[in-house]
């Protein structure tokens, strides 16, 4: 496609600046990987100093978020058919307030990984996760998502989500049923009664 000038409107790139351009991508993951993880242990504790005010506006605006999470499905493998699950008649997550899951970030703040995440994958999933408005949460679903599973070894394979997002619940199992996915939402539903305006999280991994 060109313009009036003659100059093309897309820049054409070869496969190979393409290639390297994506690599680059996914080594900065590998190497921020690497760095050890803060054991932050601030949900452990109950907030002590909170006004009447404050606390009277955290229950509200807690009880209102809690009910209206919006899903983001990220299905990467075998899990994902029992995070699905969630959705249809029998366990029907609507009566927790999340009614459809969503196809786009801008529409979510709770996303769900679900499966073997590869290095190759890493950097669209921080993408989409950074699109997502704040406040938003995050499950790791299934061994491979939460550790890397049988395939922590891999050359290919993240050893953990934990290792580019900050993961609010983990859900064990190979793959885990539908009804420890509920169980695990409605943990994260009570740590979300939990937070405060006075808290500031720390989204930064890269």
């Amino acid at each position: 496609m060109e313009v009036g000038n003659g100059k093309s409107l897309f820049p054409l790139y070869s496969s190979d600046q393409m290639d390297c351009a994506e690599s680059d991508k996914v080594l900065s993951l590998i190497d921020a990987s690497q760095q050890s993880i803060k054991d932050d242990e601030l949900w452990l504790t109950e907030v002590v100093e909170r006004s009447v005010w404050i606390g009277r506006y955290d229950s509200l605006l807690n009880w209102a978020r809690k009910w209206s999470m919006f899903p983001l499905a990220f299905g990467l493998a075998c899990c994902a058919w029992e995070m699905f699950s969630i959705a249809f008649l029998r366990y029907d997550i609507s009566r927790f307030g999340m009614e459809i899951m969503r196809a786009s970030p801008r529409q979510a703040d709770l996303i769900i990984v679900s499966g073997t995440l590869t290095w190759k994958m890493a950097p669209a999933l921080k993408m989409i996760y950074e699109q997502m408005a704040e406040p938003k949460w995050v499950i790791a679903m299934g061994s491979c998502a939460i550790s890397g599973g049988p395939f922590a070894d891999s050359y290919s394979v993240v050893p953990g989500v934990n290792r580019i997002l900050p993961v609010d619940v983990y859900v064990p199992g190979c793959p885990p049923r539908a009804e420890s996915l509920i169980y695990g939402i409605i943990k994260l539903r009570e740590k979300i009664e939990k937070d405060s305006i006075k808290s500031v999280r720390d989204v930064s991994r890269v």
